[in-house]
């Protein structure tokens, strides 16, 4: 995990993620952090966001945002999506998630997308799994937009949110044809369930 950001030693490296690309209701959210790769402030059992479970992620994230040298979260909402795409809303998020940062970084490691930036970046395929400072953004983007789509369940309780975040899973396209859709839903990607 830490192998591609031991690579850049000395420098300071920010990781970027995102969460929810593939749902069809609610905000894509992006994450950029800098973690300090001194050994006394690794955070054992950062990984993947996927491979942990809801309980371990959340107590991942706060330790994250407490050892964070910065980071920023940003929401691209379904509107945006809708109107430039997916991936040029994540990439969107991305950039903006980098800027928001009061640390100029030295190099940017991306899970898997390439930005338009001047700084120096390396997109990693399944970055979040080999990259230490992109697993903690993929922490963090996973439990903030986790957490979002919750309290959006008390809006929408009918879609039941709370449950599969907004993902196309058969219970959420059940809803989506008995109830119609609802203001969070993404046009764009609800088109083939309802007419």
């Amino acid at each position: 995990m830490l192998d591609y950001d031991l690579k850049y030693s000395g420098k300071i490296i920010a990781g970027i993620d995102e969460a929810g690309r593939g749902p069809l209701a609610g905000p894509v959210v992006c994450a950029c952090v800098i973690m300090p790769m001194n050994k006394d402030k690794i955070i054992d059992g950062i990984n993947d966001s996927k491979k942990l479970s809801e309980k371990k992620r959340e107590e991942l994230y706060a330790k994250i945002i407490n050892t964070a040298l910065d980071y920023s979260i940003i929401e691209i909402d379904e509107k945006t999506i809708d109107r430039i795409n997916i991936l040029n809303a994540t990439k969107l998020g991305m950039k903006k998630a980098l800027n928001s940062l009061k640390l100029k970084p030295d190099i940017v490691l991306i899970d898997a997308v390439k930005l338009d930036i001047t700084l120096p970046q390396e997109d990693i395929v399944k970055g979040d799994a080999k990259s230490y400072n992109i697993a903690s953004a993929s922490i963090l983007a996973k439990v903030y937009r986790d957490r979002l789509m919750k309290n959006l369940s008390l809006k929408y309780p009918e879609y039941n949110f709370a449950k599969h975040k907004g993902y196309g899973t058969k219970e959420h396209i059940e809803k989506l044809k008995l109830y119609g859709k609802c203001e969070i839903h993404r046009e764009s990607f609800i088109k083939k369930f309802i007419k």
